[in-house]
């Protein structure tokens, strides 16, 4: 199977590093894409002897049979539709994009006219297989408490306007409490579980989301309750923080692999 990634971060090096270990079976990565050749990418695709390309028009001449989008939202927006309209199965992990309705039934359009999959993996969370069932039921109602250290919330825009000083909390700090609709666009590094939440449960307006810091956690911790028709769950995920990006979990990049490897497989356990 030929992969293509678009972005040159943690993602892209897990794929890497298990295909040369010989993880991934007959898998490879055929292209690696980043916005300019100063991109973070180019030294790690030279690193494993991959191409490094700059333009969608470049990856897709390499013929990659699967694209996982691993870049940001603005990439999920560029490139998803048009590498869809050549027939070319797309992961995306920025999964958040998709709360723009417009943009996600374009892309649900594109899937269906050229028979491509759209694949919008769990990452950091799981249970979506459960959610799904109660939905069939009926929910009543889905809430995500997104609750990390406070450094995983540094540099975002949306934070640095509360005026907090992250260094030096005392105390766990609501971020935002609020509809997934709300919230999501605010968190674009952050959130993506929140998306994958609404968008396989009861949409983004009915989903309710709590982002928190909290400085005595050593875990990404998100807690998801579901309520409906056949009962009540209640999850919790505490996910070590990738040690490169402590804005995602572990568990959300090796969720990426494990999209991969079910995307690749006749058959298929669970979701």
């Amino acid at each position: 199977m030929r992969i293509g990634i678009i972005g040159g971060g943690v993602i892209a090096r897990l794929f890497l590093e298990h295909i040369a270990r010989g993880d991934m079976g007959e898998a490879q990565v055929v292209a690696i894409q980043g916005r300019s050749p100063a991109s973070r990418g180019k030294p790690l695709a030279e690193q494993y002897g991959v191409p490094f390309v700059t333009s969608l028009a470049a990856l897709i001449a390499e013929r990659p049979e699967v694209v996982i989008e691993a870049a940001s939202h603005d990439a999920v927006r560029e490139f998803a539709k048009p590498l869809l309209q050549q027939s070319i199965p797309v992961i995306i992990l920025s999964g958040g994009a998709l709360c723009d309705d417009a943009l996600r039934a374009r892309l649900e359009a594109a899937a269906a006219k050229y028979k491509a999959l759209l694949y919008v993996p769990s990452g950091g969370i799981g249970g979506l297989d459960a959610l799904k069932a109660v939905c069939v039921a009926g929910a009543d109602s889905v809430e995500i408490a997104v609750t990390k250290p406070p450094a995983a919330w540094k540099g975002i825009p949306y934070v640095q306007k509360l005026n907090l000083d992250l260094d030096h909390l005392s105390a766990a700090v609501i971020l935002f409490e609020g509809t997934a609709r709300a919230g999501v666009p605010h968190f674009p590094a952050n959130v993506n579980i929140a998306a994958a939440l609404a968008m396989a449960g009861i949409g983004f307006d009915r989903t309710q989301m709590k982002v928190v810091a909290d400085p005595a956690l050593v875990y990404n911790t998100h807690y998801i309750n579901i309520r409906g028709k056949t009962g009540a769950i209640s999850i919790k995920f505490e996910s070590v923080p990738f040690p490169d990006n402590p804005k995602t979990s572990m568990l959300a990049c090796y969720s990426a692999l494990a999209a991969f490897k079910q995307f690749n497989s006749p058959v298929r356990y669970g979701t």
